[in-house]
């Protein structure tokens, strides 16, 4: 059998040449599958934020209300401690404010009218009973001259006409105090240790509230790691709350198509367990700088490129996309600018 020539086999190698360079020509992608000109196509993994709930106090766990699994609501309750001693520091504080309101009020509307009668009639009896000493005294005196009485007795008198006069003095000191009311001073110190036992209050009724562990989002219970009768701290979780929407996809972008991509692009998300299902997101962030590709991308053609993360926010209504899923994310590519930076630079033209 005859050989072709050798000009035949020349032009059938620049055949497949130009048909191999055609080929890669239409390729846009990290590991070189096909892709159409105008999308970027990128490697990434299913993230899900998580959270490692503890409660705020250390007390024993009185009973856990979801298990492992189950999907809670933002602000459902999912655990309690026992409370017996938190409620008895509850009443006392509220016992607490009670009389000091009522000490406040107290002082705050002043004397009462029947204490300001009372303290005018002591005022008028304590009056009444200097005037008879003095008359006793002045009698006593006269009486003296004419040697009809001791020396003695006049002196006691006048020692009583004295202290009457100064209970006298007493009682008028006493209605003058009630009718001017408490002194502002002292109004202003029982407010403020009103203010301090209302404080004190409010303080128990917080550790009161922190004995109740509630979902601080919509999610999913990971793990549970305590179980009843078990000591809670504050550095002791109790679960691990996921939550699953949204979602969010973390993939890197190749140095030379980054200036492509920008936070808000419109974004597809395919699974291999649901391979006919899109998943509709946006990027939510770029990285500023720059890194090494990260292992679980590694390849041998970019294993020395540097690459920056990004991260896609996906809805996921259905819990379908879960943590660590491998995904393929598609991002068009209509320019080799951005929208942000085309909007902001100086001379661009819009529509």
């Amino acid at each position: 059998m005859t050989s072709p020539p050798a000009s035949s086999r020349r032009v059938a190698a620049v055949l497949a040449l130009l048909a191999l360079a055609a080929a890669a020509a239409g390729v846009v992608s990290l590991r070189g599958d096909p892709a159409p000109p105008t999308q970027l196509r990128l490697y990434g993994n299913v993230d899900i934020r998580e959270a490692r709930l503890a409660f705020n106090g250390s007390e024993h766990v009185s009973e856990l209300l979801v298990d492992e699994g189950d999907r809670v609501e933002k602000g459902q309750v999912l655990a309690r401690l026992h409370t017996e001693r938190l409620k008895l520091l509850v009443r006392e504080a509220e016992a607490q404010v009670a009389a000091q309101s009522a000490i406040v009020s107290r002082m705050e509307a002043g004397s009462r009218p029947e204490e300001i009668a009372r303290a005018r009639a002591e005022r008028a009896r304590a009056e009444a009973e200097a005037k008879g000493y003095e008359l006793t005294f002045a009698r006593l005196k006269r009486l003296r001259s004419s040697d009809v009485t001791s020396q003695e007795q006049v002196d006691e008198a006048e020692a009583a006409a004295k202290a009457a006069r100064a209970r006298v003095a007493v009682a008028e000191q006493t209605l003058a105090l009630l009718e001017a009311g408490p002194r502002a001073e002292d109004i202003a110190a029982a407010r403020a240790e009103l203010a301090l036992r209302q404080a004190t209050l409010a303080y128990r009724r917080e550790l009161l509230a922190d004995a109740t562990l509630r979902a601080p989002w919509a999610g999913v219970v990971r793990e549970r790691i305590l179980e009843p009768g078990d000591m809670a701290s504050p550095q002791t979780p109790v679960f691990t709350l996921a939550r699953i929407d949204p979602v969010w996809v973390r993939a890197f972008v190749p140095e030379r198509a980054l200036g492509r991509v920008a936070v808000g692009l419109p974004v597809e998300i395919r699974t291999d367990s649901y391979p006919d299902k899109v998943y509709r997101g946006r990027v939510g962030f770029v990285s500023p700088t720059a890194e090494f590709t990260p292992k679980n991308v590694e390849t041998p053609e970019l294993r020395t490129r540097l690459v920056y993360q990004i991260r896609i926010d996906v809805q996921n209504p259905r819990n379908e996309l879960r943590l660590g899923m491998p995904v393929t994310v598609l991002i068009p590519l209509g320019s080799d600018r951005s929208p942000e930076s085309s909007q902001g630079e100086p001379g661009s033209k819009r529509d």
